[in-house]
């Protein structure tokens, strides 16, 4: 059973939690812009003394600020509940067709397990990559109407960060894949009662995963390495300009640290793909 096939059986279920996904991470995206046009308004009417209306500009950013918090609720109560669904049938649906296919209790056992990493990915790494996309292009959708060469700035990092995540991809797969055939073992080796082999089994886990953290502490170097550019270019910006105003300068900034928090998300969801895709290949054989 794949991916692909429980996206098809529960796409109703899948797409309304996703719905809410959405509606979390837009209104967190363009909720900078409006808290700072409320800021500026209040500057000028407290500090500058000028007959601004500020009631306007406060209802619309709690309207969004409220909208965040709403989708944020729902997409997590409705997530705990359809993926506790999605898992069960999940499992059910290997177990029997791993029993019809004559493998061992153990390895039966062994596969349960193992499609958990997909309502893993479904349950969290999906909308951790709904929040990077929609994170990282919206910030620079809207850094474009405070100055196009921040922006630019944040496109040209994203070619190279692009790269090394397809590096890291082709490295981290053939690493999972040996985990997943040691976990498939896992039972079997437990009901074997043997101290030494027990030992032994699990401390040949640790290689796989020592390998896997080399490589995803390379990528969140690299990575924060060429985001460091960013902040340097964003410095001599908001020195040659002159019209900010102090509601600008916080959404700028605010969209920078949300595109820079938004990559913090790539090793971690690099690692779950991959994981997902080799899972894909070894529970093929088990399509409804």
């Amino acid at each position: 059973m794949t991916i692909v096939d429980i996206v098809r059986k529960f796409k109703v279920s899948i797409a309304l939690v996703l719905s809410f996904v959405l509606i979390e991470n837009i209104s967190w995206i363009i909720e900078p812009t409006f808290f700072g046009t409320l800021l500026d308004a209040l500057i000028e009417r407290f500090y500058d003394k000028e007959n601004v209306n500020y009631i306007l500009p406060l209802l619309i950013w709690a309207s969004i600020y409220l909208l965040n918090v709403g989708g944020g609720t729902l997409h997590r109560y409705f997530s705990g509940i359809v993926y506790a669904r999605v898992y069960a049938d999940t499992a059910t649906n290997v177990i029997n067709y791993s029993r019809k296919k004559g493998f061992p209790t153990s390895t039966v056992f062994a596969r349960a397990d193992l499609a958990k990493e997909y309502i893993v990915f479904l349950k969290e790494r999906l909308p951790e990559v709904i929040w990077q996309l929609s994170a990282t292009f919206g910030a620079i959708i809207a850094l474009f109407f405070y100055d196009w060469r921040i922006a630019a700035l944040a496109v040209l990092v994203i070619l190279p960060i692009g790269h090394i995540n397809n590096v890291y991809r082709k490295h981290v797969v053939k690493i999972q894949q040996s985990l997943h055939d040691k976990r498939e073992d896992q039972y079997g080796i437990i009901e074997s009662g043997d101290p030494v082999i027990i030992r032994e089994y699990f401390f040949n886990m640790v290689q796989p995963q020592s390998k896997i953290a080399k490589w995803s502490s390379i990528d969140f170097l690299v990575i924060k390495v060429l985001l460091m550019f960013i902040f340097i270019g964003v410095l001599f910006i908001a020195v040659d300009v002159d019209n900010f105003s102090t509601g600008k300068i916080y959404a700028i900034v605010s969209y920078i640290w949300t595109f820079i928090a938004s990559t913090d998300y790539i090793p971690g969801l690099m690692e779950s793909i991959t994981a997902v895709r080799e899972l894909n290949s070894r529970l093929k054989e088990e399509e409804i």
